[in-house]
């Protein structure tokens, strides 16, 4: 299964409950419209020549003609694009987490050109898949590699976002793309975060630097560059601990990282990338808010999207933020993440298909 149909099937919830939603919104306009159809205009054509007798027309066919064809095609159901399909519009896309800001800005742009004109549910969707792609497209950037050797990745997000699984999975893949890597699990005060990197990088053929539960994690981090530059490896990915209930203790803790990572390498780290959880919702931009003043993050990793009906709040962090996305994952297995498709999310966020 290629991941979009992947992406696709696993955003259902977000897909139908923005379907459900235009559904409901176009045929509440399509009833009013139909409640009061317009006076029908006197007929000024002159009388029509005598009708030829039975036995000389053609046979009747169930087969429509053109026209009939072209007109049966589109039999879907229309409301006028209107102020007050508009606001319900923006309803509709807050629901879906895209934030008020986001929501507005999208429909507006979604009006230009179409307003007042009578559309149908699949000329919305594919009109707010183009919008969102557009918005989106700009960040859809992959995970930048440096020449500088070893590479040192910082990998930051509050505890239960994915960050350990995220970690395993980036560095399989880039084990598998050739690249030497290793990890260092400087989550110190949670066993089972440790235990999970060891697995994936038993998995992957990594090594896995550790310490005792409860160490320094900057001693940890700095044994780890001391050593991954000794062996020469490309990629040093470092996990952290994301406890933002004592916010003044994880800024200290990142700041001594950053501190004992420059002693060695003056521009580590190169990338310092935000997992987030999207079935947090609108929480995620705060937790960008956080971030960025703990740590300079340089990109962001959306996770758990097969869990929520709140896709949309990556449209909300595209459009607020303009941080690079680059990847977002859909589920447990290790080709669950990958590089993000502006236009394949759309799509699927939507519930349309892909543009080719």
């Amino acid at each position: 299964m290629s991941f979009f149909k992947k992406l696709k099937e696993r955003m259902f919830r977000s897909s139908s409950k923005l379907d459900e939603g235009l559904e409901a919104l176009v045929d509440d306009g399509a009833d009013e419209d139909a409640a009061a159809p317009p006076e029908p205009k006197p007929d000024t054509r002159p009388d029509p020549a005598p009708a030829a007798p039975a036995q000389d027309r053609p046979a009747a066919t169930d087969q429509p003609g053109i026209l009939g064809r072209m007109l049966g095609r589109d039999a879907a159901p229309r409301r006028v694009l209107d102020d007050e399909m508009l606001e319900s519009l923006e309803d509709l896309l807050i629901q879906a987490d895209m934030g008020v800001e986001t929501a507005m800005r999208v429909s507006a742009n979604l009006a230009e050109g179409r307003f007042g004109r009578k559309l149908s549910v699949p000329e919305i969707k594919s009109a707010l898949a183009a919008e969102i792609a557009r918005i989106m497209d700009p960040v859809a950037k992959p995970m930048p590699l440096y020449p500088a050797r070893p590479q040192v990745v910082l990998v930051v997000g509050v505890n239960g976002a994915g960050k350990t699984t995220t970690i395993g999975k980036l560095a399989s893949q880039f084990r598998a793309a050739g690249k030497s890597v290793m990890i260092a699990a400087g989550d110190t005060f949670r066993a089972a975060a440790v235990e999970q990197l060891q697995v994936w990088g038993q998995r992957a053929g990594v090594p896995v630097m550790t310490a005792p539960e409860g160490s320094d994690p900057a001693s940890l981090a700095y044994d780890a560059l001391a050593r991954a530059k000794a062996e020469g490896t490309d990629l040093l990915m470092i996990d952290t601990a994301g406890r933002l209930q004592n916010r003044a203790d994880l800024m200290e803790e990142l700041a001594k990282i950053l501190r004992v990572l420059r002693k060695l390498d003056p521009d580590a780290p190169h990338n310092t990338l935000l997992v987030l959880d999207a079935t947090t919702g609108q929480n995620a931009l705060n937790q960008v808010e956080i971030f960025r003043k703990l740590a300079d993050v340089s990109g962001l990793v959306m996770t758990k999207l097969d869990g929520t009906a709140r896709g949309g709040v990556l449209v909300a962090l595209a459009d607020k933020f303009g941080l690079p996305i680059h990847a977002i994952g859909v589920g447990e297995q290790i080709d669950d993440l990958q590089a993000f498709d502006p236009e394949e999310f759309a799509a699927a966020l939507v519930g349309t298909d892909a543009q080719a």
